[in-house]
């Protein structure tokens, strides 16, 4: 760990590389890329909570079922998450009842619960060491302003019938005590080692598994059987019944216009090891400034995560800013002895801000999407894949109506919409307009940014033993220009979220082909 200073040339703790907690804390098996054709039931693309839960639930029902995984499993936003599971989605409530009746709002609340039961007693069937431990979380305002919010979530829960809590005090001492909503109940735990379990039954079943396979975005259905085949980018193919996309940003778009119906967020968490003791809880704050904070473990020694500092990916200050944002909060709230890791999210939000679950249009009836968990994949992720098993197993769902990708409310979704897809234009013509005069030759080692090569804009990188990396910066998906994150050294696309290695391979989709790799000209003579 580098505590000398930060990326910005700040003194700081942080560690000099991101790595989550989760992910430095498991060991998980390695599979094989998709070589050849492999006939199953279901294939599902996408090796996170969705993914993996969807495995483990089919191949228990003796469904034949075949994983298919773009990099590493769990190497995405579930290997990044705060990992809360908790059917208290920030403000969510009194945002529903705008476009929602009670009853809709309700199936929203027990959805999460039902999943949330679903996780804790799927952990004590199995006997899952996970570190499951049930915890209040806290819905609070530190500022008056936000006050008001906090005070209409409430009447949301008075009025939908909800069972929470209000209290003036929270345990932690520190937070504004303006009032918070308490929900009882919820729970925190280790994902990874939860999900390998998961995975390992679901191997013992007959799961085949292949990671470092891309599925394209062609997706071919038999006119006479309707069994469906998907193509690999190296040339692979997979025959099925049922294709479920786990994958984030859905594989295939099937004409739903997905690209402009989702946007992208990034957030940031610390492990932090404090001088002060946690009294336990979850806690998150409304607003624009979010603070998210729960206990968890390392090495058999107590951890704080705090996260927070949402933005939109590609948007912004400099990424690195805010994780010292957050290491400035953790030492005012907490006293910081160490911070252990670093590490950041990206996430979906919806239109309406619900999770899209179901086919992906009403003429796909076997080809089923699971995107736009909104920070909230522990519940939402899981919900998917209780839906996903009951439509193969039945060909109907309790909640597909409520979360039905085809679903369109005016009101919000047309505001919504409109915003950001003003948004993205905005970014596509700012990109082009920017015109760097840096050449590759000024970065340092460690450092990377907007360069040009040969008269043009590049992104460039020069690892700390000088390696030099140089990229086209125009995203692979529509043409956007990518921003350097020096936070986590890849390229982020302000328009709908992909994210590109220093080296240019894809990190987040929606793209997925790499950038271009340039070369430096060659001098004469």
């Amino acid at each position: 760990m580098d505590t000398s200073s930060s990326p910005s040339g700040k003194p700081s703790r942080l560690p000099q590389l991101p790595e989550s907690l989760w992910r430095a804390t498991t060991e998980l098996p390695s599979f094989p890329s998709l070589r050849g054709t492999v006939r199953a039931d279901v294939a599902i693309v996408g090796g996170g909570i969705a993914g993996i839960t969807s495995a483990y639930l089919l191949t228990k029902q003796g469904f034949k079922v075949v994983l298919l995984e773009a990099g590493l499993l769990l190497d995405g936003t579930t290997g990044h998450t705060t990992a809360k599971i908790t059917a208290q989605h920030g403000a969510i409530y009194g945002k529903l009842l705008k476009h929602l009746d009670r009853e809709q709002a309700k199936q929203y609340f027990d959805a999460n619960d039902e999943a949330l039961k679903w996780i804790v007693r799927t952990v004590a069937e199995l006997g899952i060491e996970c570190g499951l431990k049930t915890e209040d979380a806290y819905l609070y305002a530190d500022n008056e302003a936000d006050l008001e919010t906090l005070r209409q979530e409430w009447k949301a829960y008075e009025q939908i019938g909800l069972p929470g809590e209000w209290v003036d005090k929270l345990p932690l001492e520190g937070l504004a005590e303006l009032g918070a909503i308490k929900l009882p109940g919820q729970a925190r735990f280790h994902p990874l080692q939860y999900l390998q379990a998961l995975l390992q039954e679901a191997l013992k079943q007959g799961l085949v598994v292949h990671e470092y396979t891309t599925v394209t975005d062609k997706v071919e259905e038999g006119k006479q059987d309707g069994r469906l085949k998907l193509r690999t980018a190296a040339g692979g193919t997979v025959d099925c019944s049922w294709a479920l996309s786990a994958s984030h940003f859905p594989f295939t778009d099937g004409g739903g216009l997905y690209f402009s119906r989702l946007h992208a967020q990034r957030s940031y968490v610390l492990a932090v090891e404090a001088e002060k003791p946690f009294p336990g809880g979850m806690y998150l704050s409304v607003g624009q400034t979010v603070r998210s904070l729960r206990a968890a473990e390392l090495d058999g020694r107590p951890v704080v995560l705090v996260g927070g500092e949402n933005h939109k990916t590609g948007q912004g200050p400099p990424m690195i800013e805010h994780y010292e944002a957050l290491e400035r909060y953790a030492d005012s709230l907490l006293g910081v002895r160490s911070i252990a890791y670093r590490w950041s999210a990206q996430d979906l939000t919806t239109l309406d801000e619900m999770p899209y679950i179901g086919p992906i249009r009403d003429k796909h009836p076997n080809l089923l999407i699971a995107t736009g968990f909104n920070k909230w994949g522990m519940t939402t992720g899981t919900l998917a894949a209780l839906t996903f098993e009951e439509m193969v197993r039945t060909g109907q769902s309790l909640h597909l109506e409520l979360f039905k990708p085809s679903r369109f409310h005016a009101d919000p979704s047309i505001k919504t919409f409109v915003r950001e897809n003003l948004n993205v234009a905005g970014q596509l013509l700012a990109g082009k307009l920017d015109s760097p005069m840096e050449s590759p030759e000024a970065l340092a080692a460690g450092q990377g940014g907007v360069v040009k090569v040969a008269g043009k804009r590049a992104g460039g990188y020069r690892e700390p033993g000088g390696a030099l990396h140089l990229v086209d910066t125009t995203c692979t998906h529509m043409g956007c220009e990518c921003k350097w994150n020096a936070g986590d050294l890849s390229w982020d696309c302000p328009c709908h979220g992909s994210r590109f290695g220093y080296d240019g391979t894809v990190l987040e989709g929606p793209a997925i082909e790499p950038l271009k790799r340039l070369e430096l000209p060659r001098a004469e003579g």
